[in-house]
């Protein structure tokens, strides 16, 4: 049997509480980071490469003064362009779209439907942690500058209350439901709901025409121009053909693809 002497029993009572300091500064900086999300894990790997053990934060609306309170492209001056998605249809064809801009290096816009977020809310976070902007385009995709002021209010709030469950934030955008502009009285809804600015475009893709691959990026590419804000849709195959084609053409043109708040900072 082993004697126990007052000095063996100092010592082990010093390594026993070295052990549990240890134990503690260990948990103590697992504590110090963001909260993972739900379905984060530290060992999946991000889409675009990085750690998916953090989410990226959700940014919150932004004014920018020097723009009008409707944006339909951002300075000319800059070689810069902004691609905006229409965010509702088939998840996979998200997925995939997303996937191909990264693979080019390009960050886009979406414009989320509430009811899709409803339908697929884990979209949410993917579009965040993949640097892209994110934002609102009414719950339930109707003609909101047809509607009365309750409804109009209720389709703009109701996508907010979602995206901010979801990311804690708004959204960084709003843009209107089947219009390309937002009638006076939708801009100050809008407005009311914290959103500065209402995101038109200026160039139309009419991807949701289904004119096929070829036909999609001739007319983009067509009319784009530093500076231009561009429509397009996800849930639709051939936009997901067309944006490779699309984004290797801007490259050679000198344009990076980016997203609207990069496009206007």
């Amino acid at each position: 049997m082993v004697r126990v002497t007052t000095t063996n029993r100092r010592g082990a009572l010093r390594a026993g509480a070295g052990l549990v300091a240890g134990g503690a500064f260990a948990v103590g900086c697992a504590e110090t980071g963001a909260p993972a999300h739900p379905d984060a894990s530290a060992t999946r790997p991000h889409p675009s490469g990085r750690s998916a053990a953090t989410p990226r934060p959700a940014p919150s609306p932004r004014a920018f003064p020097r723009h009008p309170v409707q944006i339909t492209h951002g300075p000319r001056t800059d070689a810069a362009v902004a691609l905006t998605f229409h965010g509702q249809g088939e998840p996979a064809l998200a997925r995939r779209l997303l996937t191909e801009a990264e693979r080019e290096g390009a960050r886009i816009t979406v414009l989320a439907v509430g009811s899709w977020l409803d339908e697929h809310p884990d979209l949410a976070r993917r579009i965040l942690d993949g640097g892209h902007d994110l934002g609102n385009h009414t719950q339930r995709h109707l003609a909101i500058n047809a509607m009365s002021e309750p409804g109009a209010r209720a389709e703009i709030t109701a996508c907010a209350d979602r995206l901010r469950r979801l990311t804690g934030s708004i959204g960084t955008w709003f843009r209107p439901s089947r219009a390309p502009t937002a009638s006076a009285l939708v801009t100050r809804l809008a407005q009311e709901a914290g959103y500065p600015h209402v995101l038109s475009y200026d160039v139309d893709s009419l991807d949701y025409t289904r004119p096929g691959a070829p036909a999609i990026t001739r007319t983009v590419l067509d009319q784009v121009r530093a500076g231009s804000v561009v429509s397009l849709h996800f849930g639709y195959p051939d936009t997901v053909v067309a944006l490779p084609a699309v984004l290797q053409e801007l490259g050679r043109r000198g344009l990076r693809a980016v997203t609207t708040t990069e496009l206007l900072s």
